[in-house]
């Protein structure tokens, strides 16, 4: 007795965690559910200087590239874009909840290589001397006529290289160029020491706060043209998720009409399951932070079929051990253990699946896999151990030991 209200106890603590996690940690959406921007980038080879050949995108340049895009979506408070490669030199950015393609390829498309150049007598730059990669961080700040600017800081390294570029080219103008474009080119006055300095450039408090996180973020590694941009409404992904939410009601009534018309009393305690396993699947998804898409949502109605599936193994099972004339606790008890061998071996073989499709898929197959994946594990926990205790809960309690009730005739009773 003690044993069976702490396993009833388990039950109500996972139902009120994955509540807690549905109610109060809202499920981050996709771009095909909450619109957005879509973006393919292409890597471009840099036109060859003085005769020397050009250079070639390796993988190595493509895998440092996602990363700088990653960190510089990441700076800029875009944490949930998706970023993946797609052919030899493309990549594909989604970002969910976007609407303005403009913004968002300012941040995404730029290079943002910064370099400091001499200004030479003829008023042609010189050679590119340091780059941004000396720089520790940037942010924004103010002139005294309050307009905003970039304030920088340069690492130990950098610090002492500008302090002697500095020094042995005083009176001389120093351009600092943004992507090739100057931005500032004050006259060095003294050795500047401590590798602090501002750029101006007649920035808005926008512009000077989206060029600083692009700063910090680092310059991409290679230069990048844009291929595509499309916007997706957020339209289609109010429709997208009325007709799942609508298809999803239907298949659960249907389901729920099955199992109370062949299984009864198992039949209600599976559709508890099932209400649970629908708690416990987005809980685990919100925990995660994972981004429902539709493929996704596709994963969890198929887990949610095989939690079905198996509680059809068992409670078949269950029948075939009371038509022998098995007592009711015992026939669960078989019923469990027995149909747990194929169950286990069925959502096993799933996992491998899932693992298969996250190692080599791309982002939506990606998302059906975690999907699949989370709803294959919650429907192991629903099938197999929180519709047993239920099940003998609701025996115990309410003393219904007729087979009747598990829709099995058989004559004499119950053992």
């Amino acid at each position: 007795m003690k044993n069976m209200w702490l396993k009833l106890l388990f039950v109500l603590l996972v139902v009120a965690g994955g509540l807690w996690l549905v109610l109060f940690k809202p499920t981050k959406l996709g771009l095909d559910l909450k619109g957005g921007v879509y973006v393919v980038l292409e890597a471009i080879e840099e036109e060859p200087e003085d005769g020397r050949e050009a250079k070639l995108i390796t993988d190595e340049d493509m895998s440092r590239l996602i990363d700088g895009l990653n960190r510089r979506v990441n700076n800029v408070g875009l944490s949930e874009a998706l970023i993946q490669r797609s052919g030899e030199r493309r990549v594909i950015v989604e970002i969910p909840g976007a609407t303005d393609i403009e913004t968002a390829m300012n941040m995404i498309g730029r290079t943002a290589l910064l370099e400091f150049k001499l200004v030479n007598a003829d008023g042609t730059l010189g050679e590119t001397l340091l780059t941004g990669s000396s720089l520790s961080k940037a942010g924004v700040s103010h002139d005294q006529m309050g307009q905003p600017q970039i304030q920088f800081e340069m690492t130990p390294e950098g610090a002492v290289a500008f302090a002697e570029i500095t020094r042995n080219n005083i009176g001389r103008n120093l351009a600092i160029t943004l992507d090739g474009e100057v931005k500032t080119a004050p006259t060095i006055q003294s050795e500047i020491a401590g590798g602090n300095g501002v750029i101006t450039g007649n920035y808005t408090m926008r512009e000077a706060t989206e060029t600083a996180a692009l700063l910090n973020s680092g310059a991409l590694p290679t230069k990048v043209e844009v291929v595509e941009t499309r916007t997706i409404g957020a339209s289609l992904g109010d429709e997208s998720i009325a007709q799942s939410r609508t298809a999803g009601v239907v298949a659960v009534v249907l389901i729920w009409a099955f199992m109370l018309f062949f299984y009864k009393l198992p039949g209600i305690v599976a559709n508890i399951a099932l209400t649970i396993y629908g708690i416990v699947s987005f809980g685990a998804l919100n925990f995660i932070d994972a981004t429902l898409t539709l493929p996704g949502i596709a994963g969890l109605v198929l887990s949610a079929g095989m939690a079905v599936d198996s509680n059809v193994i068992i409670f078949e099972r269950i029948k075939e051990e009371l038509a022998h004339g098995n007592s009711i606790f015992n026939s669960i008890n078989a019923g469990f253990s027995k149909g747990f061998i194929a169950i286990f071996d069925s959502n096993i073989t799933t996992l491998i699946i899932t693992v298969i499709l996250f190692a080599f898929g791309t982002g939506p197959v990606k998302g059906f896999a975690i999907t699949l994946a989370l709803g294959t594990l919650a429907s192991m926990l629903t099938a197999i151990s929180i519709t047993k205790i239920l099940l003998v809960t609701f025996v115990y309690m309410f003393n219904l030991k007729n087979p009747k009730y598990f829709g099995v005739k058989v004559a004499g009773g119950s053992k």
